[in-house]
């Protein structure tokens, strides 16, 4: 069937060129009232995929507090729309719905598309497009946070603690998308993430699986090894900033028995943001593996960082 082209124009999307992101259309709203935009482009770069999101808004009158949720994947891999396969999407979506809290799902560009600070150009790119629409989105623009697992966790990190006024990290607020803007967050939960590049190096890489081809994630990252470039390595590292930030509320929360990220990297994190008298939780999880494999229950380290957002985001308020 053909469709009949539309007999009304917007002048502002006829503009040339066009903005390096898109408008939110109207959200389709499901039989449970939450209120879903999918798709959304945030971000676009001539040469690259465009950096979407999705925006899931409970049912209710808003704004609402937003939680910006960032996946893992070791910056090579991942999508917005699953988190890793221990974690239910049901789970973690419904559980942070159930709170009042709308959910911001991103993507951003894969190290192999472009080195580290893309990431985090993107990830402040998704932060500056959900305050810039805020209303249309009926979300709260004040009060926002970020929650990221693995890579994601070491994203959400940098996001709580790299700012503006940081004179370390002027670079890496990034111009996409909307290109300027406040990105600041009132609030971080990071599952296992890295937060010492250079320490890390030393710790050896897990074997890959047999016929398995996974590049070097921390060379991706960074465009070249630790060893000969540890200076990109150390602006690429949560523990850099945390001296000269004043850090948002940070729950950690890392499984006692990663292989991948050693348990250390949330313990040196802790210690930077108690050094620089911010408030943080160090959330052991007992003989857990990466993606917390082995913790007998998924649900109540779930729930405890929903709680945790609610609490410092306001939720309900």
């Amino acid at each position: 069937m053909t469709q009949s082209p539309p007999t009304e124009f917007d002048l502002a999307d006829m503009t040339w060129p066009p903005p390096p992101y898109q408008s939110p259309v109207p959200p389709v709203t499901g039989a449970d009232g939450v209120r879903r935009f999918d798709g959304v482009t945030y971000a676009t770069t001539p040469g690259y995929r465009p950096r979407l999101l999705d925006v899931q808004v409970p049912a209710g009158e808003g704004p609402f507090p937003a939680v910006v949720w960032i996946h893992g994947g070791g910056w090579l891999d991942g999508d917005r729309r699953y988190p890793p396969p221990t974690v239910p999407a049901a789970l973690l979506h419904g559980a942070v719905l159930t709170a009042g809290l709308a959910l911001v799902s991103i993507d951003y560009r894969h190290s192999l598309e472009a080195p580290f600070p893309a990431q985090l150009h993107d990830v402040k790119a998704a932060i500056r497009y959900v305050r810039t629409f805020s209303g249309t989105l009926g979300i709260d623009p004040d009060r926002i946070g970020v929650w990221g697992e693995s890579a994601g966790g070491h994203l959400a990190a940098l996001a709580g603690l790299v700012g503006p006024d940081n004179p370390q990290a002027a670079a890496l607020e990034g111009t996409h998308g909307v290109g300027s803007g406040d990105t600041g967050v009132l609030a971080v939960v990071d599952w296992y993430g890295v937060s010492d590049l250079v320490a890390l190096a030393a710790h050896p890489m897990p074997a890959m699986p047999s016929g398995m081809e996974f590049p070097d994630p921390y060379e991706a990252l960074l465009g070249a090894s630790v060893a000969e470039n540890p200076e990109a390595a150390r602006t690429a590292s949560p523990v850099t900033y945390a001296a000269d930030s004043t850090p948002p509320p940070f729950l950690l929360v890392h499984g006692t028995r990663d292989g991948l990220v050693p348990y250390s990297q949330s313990e040196v994190l802790a210690e930077a943001l108690k050094g620089a008298g911010g408030e943080v939780t160090l959330q052991p999880v007992d003989g857990a593996d990466h993606i917390f494999l082995g913790a007998p229950d998924i649900t109540p380290i779930v729930e405890e960082s929903v709680a945790f957002l609610a609490r410092h985001l306001g939720a309900g308020a």
